[in-house]
């Protein structure tokens, strides 16, 4: 558990990062902000489905306007998924939830994957916003494990 909770709390900070460095751009580009919403959005299902709670009300693709909602959206994110966690015991990471990705399409993951997929999804697409910052010649926001680790 102790390595789940460091990596989860790299991810919230991972996530302020990134946003901090696309408010710091100036560049409105919308798909960057279509895809950080994404990210934000993905852990909230991800949630969800570990909550035993439907997802099919969310979109993972939508446009956004605006980086304050998606700001809001990571908070909340960060601060449930703060709480399950802390209500997790070490032996429940290889139960087995069941449930339908947005398709409908029904799957069953052990609680330990459905982690590991949040926390890799999102390191994934902040390397894409990251490199798509760098081209646009904004400063990409370091959101490396290491550096958090020297924190």
């Amino acid at each position: 558990m102790k390595t789940i909770k460091c990596m989860m709390n790299h991810l919230y900070w991972a996530d302020g990062r990134i946003l901090d460095a696309l408010e710091e751009s100036e560049k409105k580009n919308k798909d960057l902000l279509k895809l950080v919403r994404h990210v934000a959005v993905a852990e909230r299902v991800w949630l969800s489905r570990l909550q035993g709670k439907g997802t099919t009300q969310y979109s993972l693709w939508e446009e956004a306007e605006e980086l304050a909602g998606i700001r809001t959206m990571f908070e909340d994110n960060a601060e449930q998924y703060r709480v399950y966690i802390e209500g997790l015991e070490e032996s429940e990471l290889d139960e087995m939830i069941d449930y339908a990705n947005q398709s409908g399409v029904p799957f069953r993951t052990s609680v330990r994957d459905i982690l590991l997929q949040v926390l890799l999804h999102g390191q994934y697409h902040r390397g894409q916003i990251n490199r798509a910052l760098r081209i646009e010649s904004a400063e990409p926001a370091q959101v490396d494990y290491i550096t958090f680790a020297r924190l």
